[in-house]
């Protein structure tokens, strides 16, 4: 397993492309945002708020770090449909290696690469929101952090896995990575806040485990800026605008705990690395 691991983050970071194309729709988030987005809530709804623009960078960086992991898994596993239509995998298949080990190197390799991605992002956002105004993150905030990513990157990971299993050619593959793309920002609430969307909707944002995670991120990112924002003002109003902003959920009038998006991450992984790894393990080479 650990060689299929190393074999495949060196094919990764060496190929350029695959790096550049798998941050694609991370890129067209901040430039949809810089561009359009965020000059349109900072003149409308956030102009009356103390440091709007910290409050606003530092919720779109919480979205985008709930992104990173699933666009970044699924070019990492773009290794793997390469594998199937190069027939590498056949060779693979006539090594001593077991056929669970050689899933799990790939579920492996693309854990690591959007746990990377993600922390080198989170990194490169922190600077931007205290470049621009923000405060520095505490320790314990940046330990939540960290431990946030690892969940969400688990989480992603499982999930495009599990999609990507049914992939035999690269034309498959590339529409999957083009929808899903496109769909994220507006499942993760990005695109539009939560609160903008039709309630129906809104139902499924709730019930799509990557919003869950983009919520916990937004909880631990923005509670200083909140704070600092919302100083002075009714909490009636800071309440509204955690759930219109994604920031907090609630389902059938309730507020949904940050314990039960945990569980929520915690099953969703092991559902569906379960389903990927017994998928992968089961094919044979065509």
């Amino acid at each position: 397993m650990r060689v299929i691991i190393k074999r495949n983050l060196r094919l990764y970071f060496r190929d350029k492309n695959a790096v550049f194309f798998s941050l694609m729709a991370i890129i067209i988030i901040i430039v949809l945002y810089a561009v359009f987005l965020g000059d349109a809530w900072l003149d409308n709804s956030m102009k009356d708020l103390k440091h709007a623009q910290v409050l606003m960078n530092s919720w779109l960086v919480s979205g985008l770090l709930a992104v990173t992991s699933v666009t970044t898994t699924m070019g990492a596993l773009g290794t793997m449909i390469d594998d199937k239509v190069r027939k590498i995998n056949k060779d693979f298949d006539s090594s001593p290696m077991k056929r669970s080990s050689i899933a799990g190197g790939y579920i492996g390799s693309s854990f690591l690469i959007g746990v990377i991605m993600s922390l080198i992002t989170a990194v490169a956002a922190e600077i931007y929101i205290v470049s621009s105004g923000g405060q520095w993150l505490t320790c314990f905030a940046c330990i939540k952090v960290f431990f946030l990513v690892l969940l969400t990157a688990l989480t992603n990971t499982s999930l495009v896995c599990f999609a990507v299993s049914f992939f035999k050619s690269h034309r498959e593959f590339n529409a999957a990575s083009t929808i899903i793309g496109t769909l994220i920002g507006f499942l993760t609430g990005i695109y539009l806040p939560v609160g903008a969307l039709p309630s129906w909707v809104q139902t499924i944002v709730k019930l799509f485990p990557v919003s869950h995670a983009a919520s916990l991120l937004r909880q631990v990112l923005m509670e200083v800026p909140m704070k600092n924002s919302f100083d002075g003002i009714p909490v009636v109003y800071l309440e509204g605008f955690k759930e219109y902003m994604g920031v907090t959920f609630r389902i059938k009038g309730y507020d949904v705990p940050p314990v039960f998006s945990i569980i929520l991450l915690l099953c969703t992984s092991a559902v569906f690395y379960s389903l990927s790894l017994f998928l992968l393990s089961g094919k044979r080479s065509s």
